[in-house]
């Protein structure tokens, strides 16, 4: 069984053990190959899925620019969010910028546990609740801080810096990879 599965879900609900070992035991495990897909644009997002090595980048295109939103590293989730509730398709992709090892659960089976782990509705509006606080915080930083306000802000935290290629760390903060050069220049 999957010990950060289970630190990861404990953050969002409390559970008896054999609750959890039921939750974490629906969930499939899959290699994933860097730059290898689980989510493409028109396809709808089925999968909550859980980074147990590796990271994953969620991005959506504009015209032939790729405009990376969101990052998944090791005991992080991944998911669009809008795609998975509505079941519409999906506007992003989801893709490995590293080999990667992820556990994933389908929608269908987190229906189920819904209905034989009734917690599991709580552990999910915690994780909503979680997850849409995370992306204002993100729009509000777009809006209200400079670019290099955000650069600075990515460097406390290493595994951006460490794992992320300039070209996607400079959609994420919403500038050309050549602006990012100039910002990263001008902080040295």
């Amino acid at each position: 069984m999957s010990t950060p599965l289970k630190n990861f879900i404990s953050n969002y609900v409390k559970l008896d053990d054999a609750e959890l070992d039921d939750i974490v035991g629906r969930f499939k495990k899959r290699q994933v190959k860097k730059n290898e897909f689980l989510l493409k644009e028109g396809d709808t997002c089925n999968d909550l899925v859980f980074v147990e090595e590796g990271c994953l980048r969620l991005f959506y295109l504009t015209g032939d620019v790729e405009i990376s939103v969101w990052f998944a590293f090791k005991n992080s989730s991944a998911i669009d969010i809008y795609s998975f509730i509505s079941e519409k398709a999906s506007v992003y992709f989801l893709q490995a910028i590293e080999d990667s090892e992820v556990m994933y659960l389908p929608k269908t089976e987190l229906l189920k546990l819904y209905q034989t782990h009734p917690k599991t509705q709580e552990m999910m509006r915690n994780f909503w609740e979680d997850a849409v606080l995370n992306l204002i915080d993100r729009f509000t930083a777009l809006q209200r801080d400079s670019a290099e306000e955000r650069y600075l802000q990515l460097l406390s935290k290493p595994p951006y810096i460490q794992k992320i290629p300039q070209k996607y760390l400079a959609s994420f903060i919403g500038v050309t990879p050549t602006s990012l050069s100039r910002i990263r220049k001008n902080i040295r």
